[in-house]
């Protein structure tokens, strides 16, 4: 048995992405049946939401799963950034037939904080994770309290190190090919991310904990590589979003299966933090990344209405399509069975 199955008691090296707004507890579940690391994204999740995902999880499992949050801090509303912001989105306002004055502002995902680790106490769930870092050193130990081991994603060298210093169990080397939001945060400076497998192995020879490889990998091959490279595991998120458990939409299912998901590209126009989606309309004619859009996440209550009016009339323009650079493993078959197939199984 190899050392992340040890130090997560699972059967298989295979880590299932928390993916916010395509899945919720049956893909989770599915994969820690399969033996793997099922994982639940909490950050958009109210108390009453997570607190009934939860008590799923620990009603139609007996293995370990993750949940998942992000612990950003909340930036100051900056009154003239929102209307610079709503100033550029203007036609499209006008061209979908919808006033800016009705759309309220506020964030759309919320840092991990006090109330939810005491939620958590309640479940005790195994294995918690954190995105953009960690969350402060009480609100750690309060995770930790129950027995929790902690993985933390990691973009470059320095973040591991940081990671590495301040107790987590597991890190994630995400690279610059995954999918969502990049989990940077000891700096914004775009330029110090690399590509999964010029990461891993710095990473591996930097820190003592295990690393898992995240970014690209789709298939078995991919999971052979990155382990042949010292990764103790993978993350893979990509390669589920046509899986019959996720609840990936119509559209973006479509995006996934099309050409168009050949060409992806980290935006900050759904949210305000890099993220690295399909290329869409709003992309295409904003720039990808952009200096108007609000501080993370305050970026998404102004796009929101639009993907809404444009997603009923079917059309993907104004939505982030989140995916990786490979989706060549997209495949709508069960999520147990594409776990034990990327464990070479």
């Amino acid at each position: 048995m190899g050392l992340l199955q040890q130090v997560l008691g699972i059967a298989l090296p295979v880590i299932q992405a928390p993916m916010a707004g395509v899945q919720g507890s049956a893909l989770a579940l599915a994969v820690s049946n399969a033996g793997g690391l099922g994982s639940l994204p909490c950050a958009m999740l109210a108390p009453d939401a997570l607190r009934a995902e939860l008590a799923t999880l620990r009603a139609q499992t007996t293995r370990p799963y993750n949940v998942n949050f992000f612990c950003h801090s909340s930036p100051p509303p900056d009154a003239a950034r929102e209307a610079a912001w709503r100033q550029s989105l203007a036609p499209y306002y006008a061209e979908l037939g919808i006033d800016p004055a009705g759309i309220a502002a506020g964030p759309g995902r919320l840092p991990f904080d006090a109330a939810t680790a005491e939620l958590l106490a309640e479940f005790k769930p195994p294995v918690v994770s954190f995105h953009f870092g960690l969350p402060d050193a009480a609100l750690l130990a309060r995770v930790r309290s129950w027995g929790a081991k902690v993985i933390s994603s990691a973009t470059t060298v320095e973040e591991a190190r940081w990671l590495e210093a301040r107790g987590v169990d597991v890190i994630v080397a995400q690279g610059l090919e995954a999918g969502g939001h990049r989990g940077i945060f000891l700096s914004d400076d775009l330029s110090t991310q690399m590509g999964t497998f010029a990461l891993l192995p710095q990473i591996v020879r930097a820190v003592r904990v295990p690393v898992v490889a995240a970014g690209g990998i789709a298939d078995a091959a991919g999971v052979r590589a990155a382990l042949a490279l010292g990764a103790a595991g993978v993350q893979v998120g990509t390669a589920y979003l046509l899986c019959p458990e996720a609840t990936t939409s119509a559209l973006h299912r479509a995006a996934l299966a099309s050409e168009a998901a050949r060409h992806t590209a980290l935006t900050n126009l759904y949210t305000g933090r890099p993220a690295r989606g399909i290329m869409t309309r709003l992309m295409r004619e904003q720039g990808p990344l952009s200096t108007v859009a609000p501080a993370f996440p305050l970026a998404t209550a102004a796009v929101t209405p639009l993907r809404a009016k444009a997603e009923a009339a079917g059309c993907g323009d104004f939505s982030p399509l989140w995916s990786g650079q490979n989706a060549s493993g997209c495949r709508p078959v069960p999520a147990a069975q594409l776990t034990r197939e990327l464990a070479g199984g």
